[in-house]
């Protein structure tokens, strides 16, 4: 036998509908509207090989990746550019260039310098 409608039925229908689409949130460091180039690769806290397979995975694709890292993450984003061009890639990929940088992060007396690091990886 077929479901019969109900009114709660239909009440579920219409807000299924109308459900508003979440807000992606921006890292505070992007202003609104600013999006990070597909090739850039941002290393927080995550495990090491989960960036270094994004990393792969982009390289196929683009060529040419970019690793990021600002603070205690720096020695990760290293380890995953190690990782790629000595581990997973079998020598294909190598590092093009490191950038290393300081950033003013904070406002008057909160004030403080964050050092950075970008490791570009390609062909």
């Amino acid at each position: 036998m077929p479901k019969r409608k109900t009114d709660s039925d239909e009440s579920e229908e219409h807000s299924e509908e109308q459900a508003p689409t979440p807000a992606i949130q921006q890292p505070s460091g992007q202003m609104q509207g600013e999006r990070a180039p597909p090739n850039h690769i941002f290393v927080g806290k995550k495990p090491v090989m989960s960036y270094a397979m994004s990393a792969l995975i982009q390289l196929t694709q683009a060529g040419e990746i970019v690793v990021k890292a600002r603070g205690m993450s720096i020695g990760r984003a290293v380890d995953v550019a190690e990782i790629v061009t000595k581990r997973l890639g079998n020598g294909m990929y190598k590092v093009k260039d490191i950038g290393i940088n300081t950033e003013v992060v904070g406002e008057g007396a909160e004030m403080r310098n964050i050092s950075s690091i970008e490791i570009v990886v390609g062909k």
